[in-house]
């Protein structure tokens, strides 16, 4: 008897579940369907992003002070240092700031490399 019971409220489990997940499969599609937004009509301009704004030339004797500005909190000052002011001397700039916005001072500066092929300019 308590077989038969259980084999009862196994099935209509059962039965209750699938009918409330298939509702919530069609409710589901419903929504994904009807929420696609429209196609861009193929004639719409394109916009490019803004330009970046390249900071002025930097003069050799200025590269001592600006390098060591920007190396204060590196993890190995000295050689940053010397790395810093090669790269100031050949691209004639360097970045505001102790880290990043490598972008300002341009290709010449983002694009140097080392013999092992990472960046070399911080």
């Amino acid at each position: 008897m308590a077989l038969k019971a259980f084999a009862f409220l196994l099935a209509s489990f059962l039965l209750v579940t699938s009918k409330v997940l298939s509702s919530d499969e069609d409710t589901y599609a419903q929504m994904t369907y009807a929420s696609v937004p429209a196609a861009a009509p193929p004639h719409a301009p394109v916009h490019a992003p803004p330009p970046i704004p390249y900071m002025a030339p930097v003069s050799k004797s200025d590269c001592p002070k600006l390098c060591k500005e920007r190396c204060k909190l590196h993890s190995r000052p000295n050689h940053c240092n010397r790395v810093c002011c090669t790269c100031c001397v050949r691209c004639k700039c360097v970045p505001p700031g102790t880290a990043g916005k490598r972008e300002l001072c341009g290709k010449c500066y983002t694009d140097m490399t080392t013999h092992g092929n990472r960046t070399k300019c911080p």
